[in-house]
């Protein structure tokens, strides 16, 4: 009994300090924010919901594209030839800006609209929308994030909202028991339910990575936790989750992270797939299934786009897999590759271009190297905001952008990229935006492509290959001073790796 009461006493004694070394680190924290004059997050926030209570009518005007983000939302209109995007953040090495401005996209006209209530969802990113085309189409919004200046703070949203197309109207849906607040998860519209999967948080102190499953009914708007029967997929974020015509739901990839000791953290870039499906025995249950597929694979990524077609095939494009040269020095490997997956066979395939088959490597290494070349004399402005500038091709000055870095964000069709928007509409699969990453440098791009699916020759382009200028150090040490190097750096390198996991798609 003795010996008992001694452990007892060891584990408080070990919660104690944890708890001292957390507020530690919090006052830390909060001084590095106080110096750096920034408001407190939940400050922040509120600012943005004291609108809920005003006019949600929504007033359209013609605007310039967006500008350069990523972990944005976009969906395809039900009906018309139409895109909607709503939020994504942007990084600049220095500064970040997460956006609440919601655009539609008139493929027809080649115009963009940007569509304003002063009640709306609040800015965020790594957010999930989906379209159904109930009562003249709907807009359906949940969770996601926001992110201050200094990327020291972090509010994570739990909130559903819809859009109602016929009536330009934003509503708030307060309705209990759905999911817990988080960013990168993933949702899906089948059989008059939105389904809710994985996703992560972060305080800055502590993360969790979910692989959680909610529906919630489109019928009585009401949320509910499914307890599925199987082996379900080991928690994750930025993973793919498409829905089947035939009521199931596949899911593969993604990424999540776990500590392998003190202040070390080891990420995993997931591979494996599962089918989410009713179980035979019991049809109010639903039941998970690991699944092998077959074909030629992509490697493990995380923020991978996917989208299902008309076809019923589906298709997914770019991502990053983590490659770790050590414990604590990872870098990632960007794809812009474009594979079709049969859901009903779980079978893949890599797509090539018919396009792209005509050329020589001869040919198209002469035509990059050239293109390299001229893009690396000349910048051309093309958006400026007064926070980002977004430039087409060209490097800044200040912080020349490497050769490489100009070739791989200049290649024919979209670069190589994470959590690009990827949207089908009649026949045409589209890419938007997204983030490359060259060692400490973020690239977030506001390019738009589309591709004709039944002819998969080329990419056709919309708006040219652009980025933002990185004004950031090219080190990966923190220019903070001793006092504040450890809620600095520990801020700074979890939102890295967060960054890599999710499609904000």
């Amino acid at each position: 009994m003795g010996k008992k009461d001694k452990n007892q006493k060891k584990g408080k004694g070990a919660e104690k300090t944890a708890m001292k070394t957390d507020k530690k680190l919090a006052a830390k924290q909060k001084k590095l924010i106080s110096k750096l004059g920034e408001d407190d997050i939940e400050s922040i926030v509120a600012k943005y919901e004291i609108n809920e209570s005003k006019s949600a009518i929504v007033v359209e005007s013609i605007c310039p594209p967006p500008s350069a983000r990523v972990n944005f939302s976009i969906c395809s209109h039900p009906y018309k030839e139409e895109l909607l995007l709503y939020g994504g953040e942007l990084f600049n090495g220095q500064k970040t800006v997460v956006y609440g401005e919601f655009y539609c996209f008139n493929i027809e006209k080649n115009e963009w609209k940007e569509l304003k209530a002063s009640s709306s969802p609040a800015p965020r990113s790594g957010h999930q929308m989906v379209s159904v085309s109930t009562d003249g189409g709907q807009i359906w919004l949940f969770g996601g994030e926001y992110a201050s200046p200094s990327q020291l703070q972090f509010y994570h949203y739990k909130d559903m909202w819809v859009f109602r197309i016929a009536e330009k109207q934003w509503e708030k849906i307060n309705a209990p028991n759905g999911p817990t607040a988080r960013s990168g998860h993933r949702m899906v519209a089948s059989k008059k339910n939105i389904f809710v999967f994985g996703g992560f948080h972060d305080n800055n102190s502590s993360y969790r990575y979910f692989n959680d499953l909610y529906a919630f009914s489109l019928e009585n708007y009401a949320w509910s936790k499914i307890e599925t029967k199987g082996v379900p997929p080991p928690p994750r974020s930025g993973c793919c989750m498409i829905a089947n015509p035939d009521g199931k739901i596949t899911v593969w990839g993604g990424y999540s992270k776990s500590s392998i000791k003190k202040e070390v953290d080891r990420g995993i870039t997931h591979a494996d797939m599962f089918s989410l499906t009713v179980d035979k025995s019991d049809p109010t249950a639903y039941k998970w299934t690991s699944i092998k597929p077959g074909g030629k694979k992509p490697p493990p990524r995380s923020g991978m786009s996917a989208v299902m077609a008309a076809n019923g095939k589906v298709y997914a494009f770019g991502g990053v897999m983590d490659t770790e040269e050590d414990e604590e020095d990872v870098r990632g490997t960007f794809s812009n590759e474009l594979h079709i997956l049969d859901p009903s066979s779980h079978t893949w395939r890599k797509v090539e271009l018919t396009s792209k088959k005509k050329l020589t490597k001869q040919t198209s290494n002469t035509e990059s190297t050239a293109a390299s070349e001229s893009k690396i004399d000349q910048k051309t402005v093309v958006h400026d905001d007064g926070i980002f500038t977004t430039s087409i091709g060209g490097p800044s000055n200040d912080m020349p952008v490497s050769q490489n870095d100009v070739e791989m964000l200049d290649l024919p069709g979209p670069s190589p990229r994470m959590n690009a928007g990827m949207v089908i509409c009649k026949g045409n699969l589209y890419v938007y935006g997204g983030l490359y990453e060259s060692g400490s440098r973020q690239y977030t791009l506001s390019d738009f492509y589309f591709l004709d699916i039944h002819k998969l020759d080329q990419w056709k382009t919309l708006i040219a290959n652009s980025y933002t200028e990185w004004l950031g150090s090219d080190s990966e040490e923190s220019s903070s001073d001793d006092d504040d190097d450890d809620g600095s750096n520990d801020s700074s390198e979890e939102d890295d790796d967060d960054s890599s996991e999710m499609d904000t798609d």
